[in-house]
């Protein structure tokens, strides 16, 4: 834990923080399982490391710490080079006339602070923070600059030339990305690989004036990672269009493509898209896991009560259910999960999608080619001389596909589809907007659900916290229990890299269409009112489902409050 230990113990002993007793105890725990008197010291628990790093900092007028829940900002990262970080296993965490605060896990380690005024060229002052704290930062600020600038070393004038990007040997015979010799394709596959292993959702590679900016969508969230030299942007623009089997000489307009890998036994897709503009093509890269869709409805998030009314919807002859939501709120994942849940060899069903994202085994998938003018409502027509049980339509976009997914609810089928709307009731609005009549949309809709993504608080770090005021202001006075509500939140560790939360779920708006409901949609009601009956009809509403889970500690208030609007 520090380089001299006879000192630490000699600081301890003195400030009483231990005994003789515990002294003898940890050198009798040190000879029997090895480590030093020190380690010992912590392994029984007699001081906690962050004790011993109190009481000797104090010793050297030091300030400690800590790293967790707190985020630097990149421009206080980059005052200290990833190569020097590692080196000396230091965090830059704050920076004034000049002067830069590194955090040291060693307080006794006096030629850190000196050799880093040295290098930097410029005052040090340190701070001190627990190693394990440092080793999580160095991984979560450098974590991809470390990769790349170790690989940038090899990179040479020389290799940057297009020619030395196209080549197709990237992957090996169960299509496993591997190392190969020409360092931009390494390059290009280790930004994916990153991505992967932090799980993200999307990689976006931005050109900018001066720069090649990489980000990830991690849990809904963009972060910005160390990208590479400007210098090598074409190479690697090129390298990823040549992957998704794009035109490589076509920069004027947009395309799409697609990568296929398989990263340690998983089958990854990649839908590529690259836009135009003013600095360079830009290239963002969806992420589809296929694993992720074995999910079983309370995986999404729901409770028992809304997973129980969910699955009487399912377990309908016919009619039609909605998801609707934002881009980027699950709604693929929601559909494909309920597919999986009703899948069953009684029953034939088929897809529309444009594209198919997702491979399912035992349904009947058709994708839309518009270039050929095999659109949604040519396939809908084609598909329904199938004799299919259950439809699913990847989106409803015009008044021909509405037309048909309602005339086929009528006619015994059930379909499942999605809309873009805020919330659940804005739905019948938007297909009478389309050009849907008033009583097909009455007749053929069984259910709207809306729906959110909040992000999970990190299971490893969670702690349990008091709730102010303001936050029990936000559940209301007649809420249930809330004279014994608990708050979670996330500290902050290695497994969530410092932010406290990991993963996303599901909160959820169920709109029902009942009598009521029917008759108020025959006389072309507003949204408004249709939301308000059904609240008054005990229809929870995304931000009250929030608040439920907020109190069962899955997710934190601030999550719900950003995704979700008052109601």
């Amino acid at each position: 834990m520090t380089s001299n230990d006879d000192y630490t113990l000699e600081v301890l002993e003195e400030s009483g923080m231990v005994s003789p007793e515990n002294l003898e105890d940890a050198r009798t725990s040190s000879a029997d399982e090895g480590g030093t008197i020190v380690d010992a010291l912590v392994r029984l628990e007699i001081l906690s490391e962050v004790d011993i790093l109190g009481v000797l900092a104090e010793q050297f007028g030091m300030d400690l710490v800590t790293l967790v829940g707190e985020e630097i900002p990149q421009a206080i990262i980059d005052t200290v080079p990833v190569e020097i970080a590692r080196r000396y296993t230091v965090v830059p965490v704050h920076v004034h006339d000049d002067v830069i605060t590194v955090a040291i896990g060693d307080p006794l380690d006096v030629d850190t602070v000196d050799n880093l005024q040295h290098v930097l060229k410029c005052e040090v002052r340190g701070v001190v923070a627990p190693p394990d704290e440092i080793k999580g930062a160095l991984d979560h600020y450098y974590q991809v600059e470390s990769s790349m600038e170790d690989m940038l070393e090899e990179i040479t004038d020389g290799s940057m030339e297009l020619a030395g990007v196209q080549t197709s040997a990237d992957s090996d015979q169960d299509g496993d990305v591997v190392e190969t010799d020409a360092p931009i394709i390494r390059l290009a596959s280790l930004i994916i690989l990153e991505a992967h292993r932090n799980r993200a959702s999307d990689i976006h590679l931005e050109p900018l004036a001066d720069r090649f900016r990489v980000r990830y969508r991690i849990d809904g969230v963009l972060h910005e990672v160390d990208s590479p030299p400007k210098r090598l942007q074409p190479a690697i623009i090129s390298r990823i269009k040549l992957m998704a089997s794009m035109k490589l000489s076509e920069k004027r307009i947009p395309q799409d493509g697609r990568i296929e890998v398989k990263i340690k036994g998983r089958q990854l897709d990649l839908r590529v898209s690259t836009v135009p503009t003013n600095h360079g093509e830009s290239i963002v890269m969806r992420i589809l896991d296929k694993q992720s869709l074995m999910l079983g409805l309370p995986a999404l998030g729901f409770l028992s009560d809304d997973q129980a009314t969910f699955e009487r919807l399912l377990a309908a002859p016919d009619g039609i259910l909605l998801v609707t939501g934002p881009t980027g709120s699950g709604k693929t994942t929601t559909l494909y999960a309920c597919l999986n849940y009703i899948n069953r060899p009684d029953r034939k069903i088929i897809t529309v999608e444009d594209p198919i994202e997702y491979q399912l085994s035992g349904i009947n998938q058709v994708m839309v080619r518009s270039d050929i003018g095999f659109t949604f409502g040519r396939a809908l027509r084609a598909i329904l001389r199938q004799a299919p049980n259950i439809i699913m339509i990847g989106e409803i976009r015009d008044m021909e596909t509405a037309t048909i997914a309602t005339e086929a609810s009528l006619t015994g089928h059930l379909v499942f589809s999605t809309l873009h709307t805020n919330d659940a009731p804005s739905a019948v609005a938007r297909l009478l907007d389309i050009g849907i009549k008033p009583f097909l949309v009455a007749s053929s809709i069984r259910a709207v659900m809306a729906q959110r993504l909040v992000r999970c608080v990190c299971e490893k770090c969670k702690e349990e916290r008091e709730p102010t005021a303001s936050e029990l202001e936000t559940f209301g006075a007649d809420y249930e229990g809330i004279e014994n509500i608990k708050m979670y939140q996330g500290r902050g560790c290695n497994e969530c890299a410092l932010t406290g939360y990991k993963g996303r779920k599901g909160i959820f708006e169920i709109f029902h269409i009942t009598d009521e409901i029917q008759n108020m949609i025959f006389d072309r009601r507003p949204a408004s009112e249709l939301r308000t009956h059904a609240i008054d009809l005990d229809m929870r509403s995304l931000r009250e489902d929030g608040l439920r889970k907020v109190a069962t500690g899955m997710t934190t208030l601030e999550e719900v409050l950003r995704v979700t609007m008052g109601d």
